[in-house]
Formats: structure tokens, C-alpha cells, sequence
């Protein structure tokens, strides 16, 4: 008898243990719930929108620069290079960085907390573009971050992306896999630019009323979704070739698929419209740190 009750007692011990183990785990994902919705997130995180708009103002304005003989690298390190530059770098960058990751965790926060009460499928489609936008914010963060401790150079994006090609190409099932992956960049790109055109990305905004403030906003909108496209469709486009092609030191991400545009016909008109639909985009971006609707 004495046995069986001290069998018992385990039993409600281990189950006690199990339900006070659940029930920390429950506290301590509402904590982080609460954290990846406060007001102080969200905040930095619109401040993200602003600081992605000033880097994508720059790579356009490179671009141009590029379309008209000039130098610099054209893709988010090159443009954080310039941002070091300014008077006031040091104070751009860490408020960049600060910003930028702000952006990544809100947007992991939504991942992983949001969306739940939608149907199966489009959960699963919002909850990885959510995790996918968190990725490229952490790795913007990541790339300010390497500037502010004064070890970044405008290659940096460049040099990055052609070592991972190299590299995945000497992995097993390497090459398939870079193929897919520009395909993929591609495919995403195709579909930046037909958001333009359609507009859908006004779903995202509290537009302004009616008048010259929304006109601006839709204008900007469209022209930086088709730029925004076009480049990520070339750099998309640029892994695949040079993978098949098996010259990997040709994938070369954003700054190598302008520069690719540049040399061809009519290139430097081309790289120039790009450019300027470019600051566009990151004109847009800039509106959409206020006007971005974060809450669902």
C-alpha cells in the first residue's frame, strides 16, 4: 500500500512539474507576444521603413551615377558606404541599425504570432512573407552593423553574394539549388513589379484621403514597385546564368544585374530609369513609416 501511494505521489508530482513547466512556457511566450506588439517596437520598427527608404534612395541615386560613367557600388552596402560618409554617419548608422532590426523582430513577430485566426492557406502565405521580410531586415541590420564597428566596405553585398555562390556550387546538389534560388529571386521580382501596376500595395498603407498627398503616395508606389522589381528580377536572373554558365564570380546581386543593364543597348537610359524609380521607392518607403498599417 505504502508503495502504490508512493508511486501516486510521483505520478502527481511529475504531473505537477509538467503543468508548472507549461504554464512558464505560456508566460513566457505571451512576454514575448507582448514585446513584438508594444508601442516602443513598433515605433523603432516604423523607423525601419524610413531607414530602408534612405538606403534605397541612395543605391537609386548610384544607380544614376553609374548610367552616367560614374562609380560606386550599387547595391545596400555601397549605399551604406555613403551613408558613413556624412557628417553625422556614426549617429545614421546606429540609428539605422537600431531601426532595421526593430523592423526584423516586428516583422518575426508576426510570424510567429499573427495571422492565426486566417484560413490555412493564406496564414501559411502571410506568416513567410512575414518571416521572409524578417530575414532581409535582419541582414540589412547586419550589414549597418558591420559599418558602424568600422569593418564594412562598399563590396561587402558583392563579395557576399558571389561566395555563396562559389560555395553552394561546390556543395552536393548545390547547383540545382542556386538555380531555384535565382529563379525564386527572379519570380519575386516579377511580382514587386506587377504589385506596382495593380496597386495592391495601397493595402498595406492608411492612405491619405483624396488629393495631391494620396496622388503622391500612389505615384511613388507604382514607380518603385516596378524599379524594386526590375532589379530584383536581374539580380535573380544573374545567379542563375552564372551558375549554369559555371562563373560563379559573376553572380554579383544587385550591384552586378544594374551593371549588367548598363551594358546593354539603350543600357545607361535603362539604368538611369531604374535609378529613378529606385529613389522613388525609397521616397515611398519613407511615407510608409507613418502611413504603414502594423497592427492586425
Amino acid at each position: 500500500m505504502a508503495v502504490y501511494e508512493g508511486h501516486a505521489q510521483q505520478r502527481t508530482t511529475r504531473l505537477s512539474e509538467g503543468t508548472t513547466i507549461r504554464e512558464e512556457l505560456k508566460q513566457a511566450v505571451d512576454k514575448a507576444e507582448d514585446v513584438t506588439n508594444s508601442r516602443v517596437l513598433e515605433v523603432f520598427a516604423r523607423s525601419g521603413f524610413a531607414a530602408s527608404g534612405i538606403l534605397h534612395l541612395l543605391v537609386g541615386a548610384i544607380s544614376i551615377r553609374l548610367a552616367m560613367g560614374g562609380t560606386g557600388h550599387a547595391d545596400f552596402s555601397g549605399a551604406v558606404a555613403e551613408l558613413a560618409t556624412m557628417p553625422v554617419g556614426p549617429f545614421l548608422l546606429w540609428g539605422s541599425f537600431a531601426a532595421c532590426t526593430a523592423l526584423s523582430l516586428w516583422q518575426a513577430g508576426d510570424a510567429i504570432f499573427d495571422f492565426n485566426h486566417q484560413a490555412t492557406k493564406k496564414k501559411i502565405k502571410n506568416k513567410a512573407k512575414a518571416a521572409l521580410q524578417a530575414i532581409v531586415y535582419a541582414v540589412l541590420a547586419l550589414t549597418v552593423w558591420h559599418f558602424a564597428m568600422g569593418t564594412g566596405t562598399g563590396e561587402d553585398n558583392r563579395k557576399a553574394t558571389s561566395d555563396f555562390t562559389i560555395s553552394m556550387m561546390e556543395a552536393p546538389g548545390g547547383v540545382a539549388l542556386l538555380v531555384l534560388i535565382g529563379v525564386a529571386v527572379a519570380v519575386t521580382g516579377v511580382a514587386y513589379g506587377i504589385r506596382g501596376p495593380k496597386k495592391s500595395f495601397e493595402k498595406q498603407l492608411r492612405m491619405p484621403a483624396p488629393g495631391p498627398a494620396r496622388t503622391a503616395v500612389t505615384a511613388l508606389g507604382v514607380a518603385g514597385y516596378l524599379a524594386k522589381g526590375t532589379v530584383l528580377l536581374l539580380a535573380g536572373l544573374l545567379i542563375a546564368i552564372a551558375t549554369l554558365k559555371e562563373h560563379p564570380e559573376d553572380s554579383t546581386g544587385l550591384d552586378g544585374g544594374l551593371r549588367a543593364l548598363r551594358d546593354q543597348p539603350l543600357g545607361p537610359w535603362l539604368l538611369a530609369a531604374v535609378g529613378a524609380g529606385l529613389v522613388c521607392y525609397g521616397a515611398y518607403m519613407i511615407m510608409r513609416a507613418r502611413l504603414a498599417k502594423m497592427t492586425r
